[in-house]
């Protein structure tokens, strides 16, 4: 993104001096609904991010300008000082969380920016709270290391948006590293850096422009299922305290114990584990064939063991196997969003014009067509 705009509307509001910062948004390649059953995921930071240009003003208030929606706000740093703009109580929230882990933070002038695509799956907030974070961090010395700014980021959703998600899209976006994707153990946090240098291949992203209404209670539901079978198993396994413990023997054994639905869906959870493991045992070797594989293993199992695709999605990944792309899958929680293809490059321009005439054709919406390159996490631009 060109930031030319972004710094010369600092100077008009603000003066001279900000200091510019940037966050990416992410892709997942694979490990879907795995974050709550204390899984794997494997994220990558893209080359779509928010951007913040930052000062401090000296005063004990905040005075925030929006770029893209030409909108400000301005607030105090107590908890009583909430502001109403919606995108104005990520920067609060991440100040306010801070605060709360005994710093000081003063006032300062803030503009922001940003090219990630809203509601494509990429987390346009995770980038957000990560650059105003890795900001204040850096403006005021604050101390924190890169996986606590991603839990600050986390914290600012739960306790000021009030999304409760996981820890992957702002650890994603904190500590990306271009040229890998992060193998990240949900429960411990820890993390290793797995090669993504897809030489010959390209990650396109298809967004269906479509969200069905069920997403936010069909979570909640398959959330539950997955408890259910856990407490199952916990009778006669009382280790196993999250899906991630169990293995499909201690699956089977409660077969007859709980619902088939519940079943289903706990047996797509743990095979999704594992094929995340065998993914990064396929990039290690640069077996890209392998990983398309097993992206179109995890769509099956997210369409029909899980439920949570839709007729746009497996559209456009029955589309993505009759031409020919290698792997491809929904990415993220399902019910519309994008799919994720792994794309031969001497196929990309054939794929994108016929997967996107043949969805228009059929549902009258034409795609919105992104291609992402993994890149580094959160960082100072000048």
């Amino acid at each position: 993104m060109d930031t030319t705009q972004l710094k010369d509307k600092f100077i008009e509001l603000f003066g001279p001096d900000g200091t510019l910062y940037t966050s990416p948004g992410r892709i997942n390649l694979i490990g879907e609904h795995t974050d709550y059953n204390g899984g794997f995921v494997l994220p990558g930071a893209i080359d779509k991010a928010m951007y913040c240009v930052i000062k401090p003003n000296g005063t004990d208030r905040v005075k925030a300008f929006a770029l893209d929606l030409n909108e400000s706000s301005e607030f105090g740093l107590k908890e009583e000082d909430k502001p109403k703009e919606g995108w104005a109580k990520y920067i609060f929230g991440v100040a306010r969380e801070m605060i709360k882990k005994g710093k000081e933070i003063p006032g300062f002038d803030i503009v922001i920016s940003g090219d990630v695509p809203l509601g494509a799956g990429m987390s346009s907030s995770a980038a957000l709270e990560s650059a105003v974070g890795f900001a204040l961090n850096d403006q005021f010395k604050l101390g924190f290391t890169r996986p606590e700014l991603a839990t600050i980021g986390q914290s600012t959703e739960h306790n000021y948006v009030g999304v409760k998600c996981g820890i992957m899209d702002q650890f994603a976006s904190c500590m990306g590293k271009e040229g890998s994707l992060i193998r990240l153990d949900c429960r411990s946090l820890e993390h290793e850096y797995v090669p993504f240098d897809p030489k010959g291949y390209k990650l396109v992203l298809l967004n269906t422009c479509v969200t069905h209404e069920l997403a936010s209670s069909a979570y909640n539901t398959r959330r539950e299922s997955c408890e259910r079978v856990v407490e199952a198993i916990a009778q006669k396994h009382p280790e196993v305290k999250l899906l991630r413990d169990a293995n499909p023997e201690m699956l089977e054994e409660v077969k007859d114990k709980v619902s088939a639905e519940d079943y289903t869906r706990a047996d797509f959870v743990i095979g999704e584990i594992q094929r995340l493991l065998d993914t990064c045992e396929a990039l290690k070797k640069g077996d890209y064939e392998t990983v398309g594989k097993k992206m179109y293993e995890t769509h099956e199992g997210l369409s029909k063991k899980y439920e949570v695709s839709c007729r746009e999605l497996d559209f456009l990944n029955d589309k993505a196997k009759e031409l020919g792309v290698t792997g491809s899958r929904v990415m993220g929680g399902g019910f519309g969003g994008c799919t994720i293809n792994l794309v031969k490059e001497d196929k990309v321009d054939e794929f994108v014009k016929n997967a996107s005439e043949a969805y228009e054709k059929e549902f009258g919406i034409q795609p919105k067509v992104y291609d992402v390159v993994i890149k580094d996490g959160a960082r100072k631009i000048d």
